[in-house]
């Protein structure tokens, strides 16, 4: 038996579809299959049913599930302990959010609270947005940064954890530029614009697919390209192979090789939200009390 293998139960509980916890698990559809086969047969019982329908767990399998759970939770907590290089007086906080965040917001905000942070030692967790949360929900995490919107849910409840919004964005198409300045590709002709396109496993794959399909452009766009990897789509454009939609927070990065804009593109109101453990702190640079415990007080970055 394989721990993978937990976690693939975990998945498949919490998204109940083969297809969705396999993309979750960034494995294919039939090898998340064969995985789940396995621990079926490592246990001796079934332990989903198949019916046709939404994916649901036999009684043998909601047991399994919650000693799942609870191991991958155990194994995760002996690893961050074990791998912890802090000083014994060292005061140490784990920030846990999404690849393209990390680089981003995350990295911007870290530079904003470096005074605060001088003797701690901050871990950054980077992960899909469904391995994010799973991560802040099981206490692997003390504050998570993530993207909100209503084409995501994300299923906090307020009453155990902390919620502020901490940035906006807007999505805007991007294109390399020739040497005099001049985007290589545009949307003032009928002809199909080459689409580099993020793949829903992102957070902002999801979030672009939704402002695509309500937008009176987006069938002059022709998918050519699907990546899972944001910085590597952004390569793509500055090679000139396409447009793609990029996240662009007021007074960030922007991505240099030129960026094409057309004036019907409109603002999705995508939110950075971050989020902290009720009960635990308040949370960091999100405004609230200053942390208690053994954590840094960053409530007021400099």
């Amino acid at each position: 038996m394989q721990i993978k293998w937990l976690e693939d139960l975990i998945a498949l509980a919490e998204t109940r579809s083969f297809v969705r916890a396999a993309a979750q698990r960034h494995v294919t559809h039939p090898a998340f299959g064969r995985r789940i086969k396995g621990l079926e047969q490592w246990a001796g019982v079934a332990l989903v049913l198949r019916d046709g329908g939404p994916v649901v767990l036999t009684a043998a399998g909601e047991t399994l599930l919650q000693h799942a759970r609870q191991t991958v939770y155990s194994l995760s907590s002996a690893r961050d302990e074990l791998r912890d290089n802090a000083l014994p007086d060292q005061l140490v906080f784990t920030l846990a959010t999404g690849r393209t965040l990390a680089r981003t917001l995350a990295a911007d905000w870290l530079w904003r609270v470096r005074a605060q942070t001088v003797n701690a030692l901050v871990h950054v967790r980077t992960g899909s947005m469904a391995e994010t949360l799973h991560r802040f929900e099981r206490g692997d995490a003390d504050f998570m940064l993530t993207y909100h919107h209503p084409a995501i849910a994300i299923r906090l409840r307020p009453s155990q954890y902390l919620q502020h919004t901490v940035a906006h964005d807007r999505l805007v198409p991007m294109s390399r530029a020739n040497a005099d300045g001049k985007t290589l590709f545009g949307f003032s002709s009928t002809k199909p614009v080459p689409y580099l396109a993020y793949a829903n496993t992102l957070a902002l794959g999801q979030l672009v697919s939704d402002h695509l399909a309500n937008h009176a452009q987006a069938p002059r766009l022709k998918p050519c390209l699907e990546c899972d990897s944001a910085d590597a789509l952004l390569e793509y454009v500055l090679k000139g192979l396409g447009v793609a939609m990029a996240s662009m927070v007021p007074g960030g990065r922007r991505l240099q090789g030129g960026e094409d804009r057309s004036p019907g593109w409109k603002d999705p109101g995508n939110r950075f939200r971050g989020s902290h453990g009720a009960g635990q702190a308040a949370p960091v640079a999100f405004g609230g009390d200053a942390l208690g415990g053994r954590r840094p007080d960053l409530s007021h970055p400099a």
